[in-house]
């Protein structure tokens, strides 16, 4: 039987742009993946449909996989044939048992590839301002563990050699022993005084700081409630972050978004607000099947409306596949949306977004099966394909919506609205409940006029249903209602 093989891939600190080209590739091609809890769940969208999915954190409902268990569903899947991804936060060489789990592998002559990846301890520091080396300030590094599996939990280190040999350490899920670190740094030589930095959710944009020194630090955790997952950080080389501080100051940092999704993969808007420093989660996650599309009689219409930038998509790939000569069809094309006019005129069509639609024999609409719900006695309608629920995401999302304190939803179409509030409630959540405290924002009056409909508040919307304009309403607080 043919073995299959294992990519051991380091994702990254948290930042999806962060991973590595190999790392990517290797996600495309999976058929299993397990991952970690602090392998950002947004990766997972870029592997295929029907890739089983295996998280190896600790869940509500049950206790973390054993890296025993761990070892051995690596060897199983891989046994099977199968191309196996073990999606590992960080680097898997920085604590990140990837020394047992290859040599599993290598026990039962199992081919793997070990693929590393930008470490938390020198990626978090970087986008909280602070390179971890500079030559005025520190010429020495270090990164360790703050839990080992000792009784306690304590680490056994070499207290002296870090305190007296090393001008930068970062200090790895270290919050809970926070105390014992300062006090031992301390009683071997580091001054009181030190820069200590803490840094949760590295690369996110939900990042968070807390800065002071090694005597007040504990405190004020304390007060602060901070917890993992962090990294601590302590050095002189911590005082450039005045100076260097970049990430925090992008136009969106802090903002938490939750963004109605109806495509299948990560929207171009999702894309532009991550740019601009939003933490963003799209949901739900669709699943689409193309369905067949017959364009014998596609000369025959007058008008043909697209629904979606998707079934613009679809359409002209099967125009082409099926050989039709475009020049022939010479009907006036509309969009339902912007987004889908926009997607014609990047094919060289003049296009405008449809006003009311009036029922004809002549006319043409394309779209989703979603668009067998409107009600037209006399045009035809051209189902592009079946779009549903994509059920295996709902456990990850309930855990990203559980550990992000999302601030601010966004409703890009009209379309997006009932398909948002049904996926919610297969996560058992109410709309109206879990939305409460949260701006609300739409994308145009329609879409307006649907969140309405659905009981939910609409706190405003852009002068304009463009990401662009998005940005800029969102950059000023986004809390009036500009149209």
């Amino acid at each position: 039987m043919k073995k299959g093989k294992v990519f051991l891939v380091g994702a990254g600190p948290g930042d999806v742009g962060l991973i590595t080209v190999k790392g990517l590739e290797a996600i495309k091609q999976a058929e299993v993946i397990l991952y970690d809890r602090l392998a950002n769940p947004k990766l997972l969208e870029f592997a295929p449909g029907d890739c089983e999915l295996i998280y190896c954190g600790k869940l509500p409902d049950r206790h973390i996989l054993r890296q025993e268990n761990i070892n051995d569903l690596l060897v199983e899947k891989a046994l099977e044939g199968k191309f196996v991804v073990r999606l590992k936060g960080g680097d898997p060489g920085v604590f990140g048992r990837v020394g047992e789990e290859a040599a599993a592998l290598a026990q039962y002559q199992i081919p793997f590839e070990i693929v590393p990846g930008i470490s938390s301890g020198i990626a978090a520091p970087l986008y909280a301002g602070i390179p971890v080396t500079h030559r005025e300030h520190a010429e020495s590094f270090a990164v360790v563990t703050a839990h080992d599996k000792s009784q306690n939990g304590q680490p056994k280190i070499d207290w002296e050699g870090l305190a007296r040999g090393l001008d930068t350490i970062a200090f790895y899920m270290g919050v809970g022993n926070l105390p014992f670190i300062c006090e031992n740094l301390m009683n071997h030589g580091k001054p009181a005084t030190t820069p200590v930095i803490l840094i949760q959710w590295g690369t996110f944009g939900r990042q968070k700081t807390l800065q002071g020194t090694l005597a007040d630090i504990s405190e004020k955790v304390l007060v602060a409630k901070f917890s993992n997952p962090a990294i601590i950080l302590v050095g002189e080389v911590i005082s450039l972050r005045e100076k260097i501080s970049w990430f925090e100051k992008k136009p969106l940092y802090g903002r938490q978004i939750l963004l109605a999704r109806t495509g299948d993969s990560p929207s171009e808007m999702a894309k532009e607000l991550m740019i601009q420093g939003a933490d963003v989660i799209e949901f739900p996650k669709w699943k689409k099947t193309s369905l067949p599309l017959d364009l014998s009689n596609v000369t025959d219409y007058k008008s043909i409306v697209f629904a979606s930038p998707e079934s613009v998509a679809d359409f002209f790939k099967n125009v082409v596949e099926q050989g039709i000569d475009i020049r022939k069809i010479r009907a006036d094309l509309f969009g339902a949306s912007s987004k889908s006019v926009k997607a014609l005129k990047e094919r060289g069509f003049v296009a405008e977004v449809v006003g009311n639609i009036v029922d004809s024999e002549d006319l043409l609409i394309v779209g989703d099966q979603s668009i067998m719900k409107k009600t037209f006695v006399k045009a035809d309608r051209m189902v592009t394909n079946k779009k549903e629920l994509d059920i295996q995401f709902l456990p990850i999302f309930k855990r990203m919506l559980s550990e992000a304190d999302v601030n601010t939803v966004i409703f890009p179409s009209s379309a997006s609205v009932e398909p948002f509030v049904e996926a919610l409630k297969k996560c058992d959540l109410n709309a109206v409940s879990f939305l409460k405290e949260m701006q609300i924002v739409s994308m145009g009056a329609q879409t307006r006029a649907a969140v309405i409909k659905a009981g939910l508040p609409s706190t405003g919307m852009p002068a304009e249903a463009t990401k662009e304009s998005l940005v800029a309403y969102l950059r000023v607080g986004g809390m009036g209602d500009e149209c």
